[in-house]
């Protein structure tokens, strides 16, 4: 069913919000991968509840388990299986949203597909189902950087109304650049206006949304599988497959509907080590749904978080007007949280391509 993702690469994620615990089966590993555990949990930990005075306040460890599939911290080549305990539950929170439907939240719509739905934190809808890609993605990124050096780093661009200006050509952050403040922006002075806008959110009971952009470096040429499984459309697929997202466009994106041909094609060169190169990177390091060697970028959209704490009509499994008032623990922003999902993600599909790619073509060369 749809709780899979990826080919070569496949993880399913399992549990909800509120149920006693959450995780991943990760199949397709290669053997004799070392892991490193401590990298995986630093992960989790960015992703966690409670983190800083602009996310929920749930507080939950978050500790990872690993059961299955790593032996004296190499992968076996079976499948790994990875759990994290739910300890600070409060379904009693919850108890108004068994009747009633949370404008723009996912309640209408699981009652509507399933006829039966947990209410409980919004149960498998609830983004804390991300632990999982975000603990397989952790993994993925170690082989990256193994395979070539390969570096993900994620980071906010915009909250709100507050934005950073070019933000896919400033200098590749480090990630103690982004995990310097708790919104996750690089820019130290536009991150505080940003944290203001959080904090004046959440005084009023309400909610904002964001961009975060994306960025890959030291990709070889030659990942993504034309025509239906191209790497951006991958990337996408994965993206919008994340809770609250809204939107997903690589490289120029829109704007190059503003452009000519002769203004957006990115010219090749050589460099002198006699690598092929583009002067311009209007492809997002993408041509053909095959990367191409230059960084790859690309941005996500998430709405404002659905859940808060003002009133606003709606209706109750019965179709009747009423009234309700989100409770409970939410966020009032999700997208400093989400940073390091859209990694993970990212790392997820990389990896996918590139052990497909070696399967296609190095099996005999």
């Amino acid at each position: 069913m749809a709780n899979s993702f990826g080919k070569s690469f496949q993880i399913s994620t399992w549990g909800e919000s509120h149920g006693g615990s959450i995780g991943v089966t990760i199949d397709g590993c290669p053997p004799g991968i070392e892991v490193n555990e401590a990298m995986l949990q630093h992960d989790l930990d960015r992703r966690k509840p409670g983190q800083s005075k602009i996310t929920t306040q749930r507080k939950e460890s978050d500790e990872a388990k690993i059961v299955s599939g790593i032996w004296e911290g190499k992968t076996t080549g079976t499948p790994i299986a990875i759990y994290v305990s739910n300890t600070d539950a409060r379904p009693q929170a919850y108890d108004e949203m068994k009747e009633k439907f949370r404008p723009s939240h996912a309640d209408y719509t699981y009652q509507s597909k399933f006829g039966i739905r947990n209410h409980e934190g919004g149960g498998r809808s609830s983004a804390r189902e991300t632990i999982g890609r975000v603990a397989a993605g952790a993994i993925a990124k170690q082989i990256l950087h193994k395979w070539n050096g390969v570096e993900i780093r994620a980071y906010i661009s915009s909250i709100y109304n507050v934005e950073l200006p070019n933000s896919a050509f400033i200098d590749f952050p480090s990630e103690e650049q982004v995990e310097s403040n708790i919104v996750r922006c690089p820019d130290p002075e536009i991150a505080e206006k940003m944290i203001d806008v959080i904090k004046q959110a959440r005084s009023d009971g309400d909610s904002v949304g964001g961009v975060i952009t994306c960025r890959i470096r030291n990709f070889k040429p030659g990942l993504g599988e034309p025509v239906f499984d191209r790497f951006e459309a991958d990337l996408a697929k994965a993206m919008l497959s994340l809770p609250a997202t809204k939107g997903f466009e690589i490289g120029s994106g829109f704007c190059s509907t503003f452009l000519k041909g002769s203004e957006h094609n990115d010219v090749f060169y050589t460099d002198d080590e006699g690598n092929v190169k583009t002067r311009t990177n209007h492809s997002g390091g993408v041509q053909g749904g095959i990367t191409n060697g230059e960084e790859v970028y690309f941005r996500v959209a998430f709405k404002p978080t659905a859940t808060i704490l003002k009133p606003q009509e709606t209706l109750n499994k019965e179709h009747e007007a009423t009234e309700l008032i989100g409770r409970g623990r939410h966020d009032p922003c999700v997208v400093p949280r989400a940073v390091v999902i859209v990694e993970a993600m990212a790392a997820l599909v990389a990896v996918d391509h590139l052990l497909r790619d070696h399967g296609q073509n190095h099996l005999f060369g």
